[in-house]
């Protein structure tokens, strides 16, 4: 039943207009939040549950020159979740680098702060999404005079006649901030990432930044009316994790989950101390000492 209820409200949200309350499916391209708000209902988009650990996925090959790589992640319809499959897309102009979205713990709620197109990678919560962006930057290419170089060593360049290609081993980030990350697709709250943001993170958010482009709300979009996209169908292993093109979610350039993520091991906190209270007091459990006559 719950699965029919996805469905219908991704129907019913990627048709029409927003409700009170209710983002659409594919309004996760949104950043703003209302200024004056609460820090849970400053978001546009939140949930009251965290989303699932990030799929394991290959990366399809590039299509074309030009194309960057934007990887996939787990969007909310305010009832369930479903994975915008990760793909390769044409920057809206040259010399821009993409800032993933990401999901964090902040005021009791998974908020969701979205992606996007700037002269610096910034801040997008420590996770690891793989493929160049291993939760600081990103080391899958970079802009010189005006022309893009890959990084052939974290990026599926195929058989694209690429001129600029250089080999740079990434040694994969296993910790930030002394914390292990798996699969994780958040930050904060139990289980989450522990990461903040650097001092050149700091200075990109200060960057003009480009929404995300046409192709990309496209690509979420038909992400949002498939079923199969849903975790309450798919438990975590997308039949589409990966896309050649935008909105290519058929055929030989749609690549399929390889397996669900496990999430992050929950350390427990420790249970707090207790203090004796002052005096004479035995401590709870043992019979007071014998009284000498």
């Amino acid at each position: 039943m719950r699965q029919l209820r996805n469905v219908v409200a991704a129907v019913v949200i990627g048709a029409g207009a927003p409700v009170p309350l209710t983002a659409p499916a594919f309004a996760q391209t949104c950043t703003c939040p209302p200024s004056g708000a609460g820090p849970s209902s400053a978001y546009l988009i939140h949930a009251s549950e965290p989303p699932p650990p990030l799929p394991v996925y290959d990366q399809p090959p590039i299509p074309a020159p030009g194309y960057n790589w934007t990887p996939g992640y787990w969007a909310w319809n305010n009832d369930d979740y479903y994975w915008v499959p990760g793909a390769w897309i044409e920057p809206p102009q040259p010399g821009l680098l993409w800032t993933p979205g990401f999901w964090a713990f902040v005021g009791g709620v998974y908020a969701f702060t979205a992606g996007y197109w700037g002269s610096h990678v910034g801040y997008y919560g420590g996770i690891n999404y793989g493929f160049g962006y291993d939760g600081v930057g990103y080391a899958g290419g970079r802009w010189d005079n005006g022309q893009f170089f890959y990084n052939s060593a974290v990026n599926n360049l195929g058989a694209a006649p690429i001129a600029n290609v250089y080999n740079s081993p990434v040694v994969n980030n296993t910790t930030i901030n002394n914390t292990t990350i798996n699969r994780t697709s958040f930050n904060g709250g139990p289980g989450g990432v522990v990461a903040t943001p650097t001092a050149a993170q700091t200075l990109a958010a200060k960057d003009p930044h480009v929404p995300p482009t046409a192709a990309q709300r496209n690509q979420a979009r038909m992400a949002s009316v498939d079923r199969t996209q849903f975790v309450s169908t798919n438990q975590g292993k997308p039949v589409v994790a990966a896309t050649e093109r935008p909105g290519e979610f058929k055929g030989r350039g749609a690549v399929p989950a390889k397996a669900a993520g496990k999430a992050a091991a929950v350390t427990p906190a420790p249970a707090p101390a207790v203090t004796p209270p002052a005096g004479n007091v035995q401590p709870q459990g043992n019979p007071p000492p014998p009284r000498r006559r």
